[in-house]
């Protein structure tokens, strides 16, 4: 159908209009425009992803009256696609619905090319739709005696013809499979492009679905979230501990196993390596997901993952000037990891920052987006190794500090991974100095009816980080522990909960049960030191950046996750900071992997952040220890804390020995009956 009078279309939400022949698709029509109309079949009606609605009405402002009788009726193509797979009431696809009068259309987010997704994060940030991965339906000319031309060349001026895509190479794999492909779908085919350079797989006839992953490599745990890179969700998840434990809990053990043990590096990779294939079948059954179809990959971790995983040796990441291999991003093929995906695949390794604060933090950094606020913002990702960032708009500084194993239950006596049995949440009765508790696998807390029968299988079975920073702090507020973390051996003469133990004292958390559980002295200093080093590395980037507050502050990582952000800065984890704005928000790494595997500007812009973030080196700052001997207290030996004091009372700071002899002398006394071990 054609026709010499042009008729008005105007295209919504965009607003993009223009002027066209009566018979014109309005596929072709938007396209002409720009509009963001997303198509795989090419206008063959096919893949069903470029319906449109018809918005009708009177619109004085274009002057038009918009009616369905604007368009063509619907079309047998229409039909049958409503019958194999359904058209809502009104819906049209664009490919098949041509031009006859002036009309309004509607584009419906679903249809768009560059659609927006939700990524949940501290405030919910929308990402438009990009992936590096995308697919396009062709029809290619057959061969015949006089025209000689490769299948590969006459595939390539398909695509030039059909989608405007030139010059592209092609995979040897995917070449070995052409010409069958070609024959198979009766020169029909679809392929896969990376973008817009390479292609990397192909099918005979129509395909429309591709997969990718998003991979957090933590060094405690893994997490893996599967996506359709088409609608940007996430179909499937699944997460373990990092199976490299085996060879020592904390980064520093897993370097020293390399350096001890000739071809150690090899076995933590493969091991790895082995953890995330696991991870990836798990989430193709839950799925039901062929992985040939996972066609990307976006990776993050820290320095010593991130080497590890790409099988490079982390040895210069354990000692001073701590040198990276590369802190440039990287796209391999699947093949060269060893994923056990579709092997032309292409994977994406996010750039580190330095040697101690890696791609997991440039994930966080994209995720959390301090770099497009005004608020001067702290994330802390809190983990063996702590990494902090500090910044706003203007400018963006990056730390670690190495808080150690002790906030994931290490290093504490009765403490455990969180799992179920472990006590993860604790109040203590500021009079009687009873603990009441919640424990992993129950929403009951243990005094209340049905506590032992809900937990009767699993049983109370030790403290886990979140329990242990809820504990401690609580113990200060209830005054079983002093501003300077000492189990105050005092109330042991009036509370059977406080129990001498060598020359210091213990805290019974749990009484009644043949294993007590007990908070010890080392556990607090433990705790101490961690929570000390993170303070004093997020002082130096105060200083560094010229403030003396922050205007918020995130917490991530899989711990930071589950820590009541009140407790943490009672403890003083944290400086002082209205704590309405301080917030956890989950595995922000792993939202920042998923954020650059749907969208690969965001890939370019991680390579542009990573140049503008300043490199702090605690290790070798000059106030670092200052810092550090002054937040060993409780919340801090100087810092007042005047956010965290307007809506809680604190127990108020002892009075100096200059202040109060006979007073000092008697803490003195107290002081040596009770001295620290460890």
């Amino acid at each position: 159908m054609s026709g010499d009078q042009k008729h008005q279309v105007v295209f919504l939400p965009s607003g993009k209009r223009g002027y066209f022949d009566s018979g014109t698709p309005l596929l072709e029509a938007g396209r002409s425009l720009g509009v963001d109309i997303d198509s795989v079949c090419g206008g063959r009606g096919i893949c069903g992803r470029c319906q449109v609605d018809i918005v009708e009405g009177q619109f004085d402002k274009f002057g038009i009256k918009s009616a369905a009788s604007a368009l063509t009726p619907i079309s047998e193509n229409e039909k049958r696609f409503d019958q194999r797979r359904g058209l809502k009431p009104g819906r049209r696809l664009s490919c098949h619905t041509r031009i006859l009068e002036d009309v309004v259309i509607d584009v419906p987010s679903t249809s768009q090319v560059h659609r927006q997704v939700i990524v949940k994060t501290a405030d919910d940030r929308k990402i438009e739709m990009d992936p590096a991965i995308r697919l396009h339906y062709v029809s290619v000319e057959e061969p015949d005696m006089h025209n000689p031309t490769g299948d590969f060349e006459r595939l390539s001026a398909a695509l030039k013809d059909q989608w405007g895509l030139g010059d592209l190479e092609c995979d040897l794999r995917t070449l070995q499979k052409l010409q069958k492909c070609l024959r198979e779908g009766d020169w029909k085919v679809t392929v896969a492009i990376h973008r817009e350079l390479r292609i990397t797989e192909i099918w005979p006839g129509f395909h429309d679905k591709a997969y990718g992953i998003a991979v957090d490599v933590g060094s405690t745990t893994i997490a893996l979230h599967l996506c359709d890179l088409s609608a940007g969700a996430v179909v499937a998840s699944a997460g373990m501990m990092n199976p490299q434990i085996r060879y020592g809990e904390d980064l520093m053990s897993r370097v020293s196993y390399v350096m001890m043990n000739p071809g150690g590096d090899e076995a933590l990779t493969q091991t790895v390596r082995q953890g995330i294939n696991e991870l990836l079948a798990d989430v193709c059954d839950q799925a039901d997901v062929n992985p040939d179809t996972i066609l990307n990959g976006v990776m993050v971790g820290n320095p010593i993952m991130h080497h590890l995983l790409l099988g490079i040796d982390p040895t210069e990441l354990g000692g001073a000037p701590f040198a990276l291999s590369t802190n440039s991003g990287l796209t391999l093929w699947a093949s060269e990891i060893d994923l056990n995906s579709n092997p032309d695949g292409r994977v994406y390794f996010l750039p580190c920052i330095a040697g101690h604060v890696g791609a997991d933090t440039t994930a966080v950094i994209l995720s959390e987006a301090p770099h497009l606020q005004e608020k001067i913002t702290l994330i802390v990702d809190v983990g063996t190794n702590a990494e902090l960032v500090l910044g706003n708009r203007d400018k963006l500084l990056a730390a670690s500090s190495p808080t150690g194993p002790a906030f994931e239950g290490a290093q504490i006596a009765c403490g455990q991974r969180a799992t179920a049995g472990a006590i993860e949440r604790v109040r203590i009765d500021p009079v009687t100095k009873i603990a009441r508790f919640k424990v992993i696998g129950s929403d009951l807390w243990s005094d209340e009816e049905g506590f032992e029968e809900e937990t009767r299988l699993s049983g109370v079975t030790g403290i886990c980080g979140s329990g242990i920073i809820e504990a401690l702090a609580e113990m200060y507020l209830a005054g079983i522990l002093t501003e300077d973390g000492i189990i105050d051996g005092r109330h042991a003469g009036t509370c059977s909960l406080i129990e001498p133990v060598d020359r210091t004292f213990a805290y019974v958390l749990v009484p009644n049960q043949q294993n007590p559980i007990r908070i010890y002295q080392t556990d607090v200093r433990a705790i101490q030191l961690a929570k000390a080093a993170l303070y004093a590395g997020a002082k130096l980037l105060m200083d560094r950046l010229g403030v003396t507050e922050v205007d918020r502050v995130l917490l991530t990582g899989a711990f930071g996750s589950h820590i009541d952000t009140r407790y943490a800065m009672i403890l003083g984890m944290i400086p002082d900071c209205d704590l309405e704005e301080v917030k956890a928000v989950g595995n922000a790494a792993g939202n920042g992997a998923r954020i650059a595997l749907l969208n690969q500007t965001a890939r370019d812009e991680a390579e542009q952040l990573v140049r503008r973030v300043e490199k702090v080196e605690t290790a070798v700052e000059p106030a670092f220890q200052q810092y550090f001997v002054d937040a060993m207290a409780l919340p801090h030996k100087r810092d007042p804390f005047p956010h965290l004091r307007k809506v809680m009372a604190l127990p108020e700071p002892a009075p100096k020995a200059s202040d109060d002899p006979a007073g000092g002398r008697r803490r003195r006394r107290n002081r040596r009956s009770q001295s620290l071990t460890g």
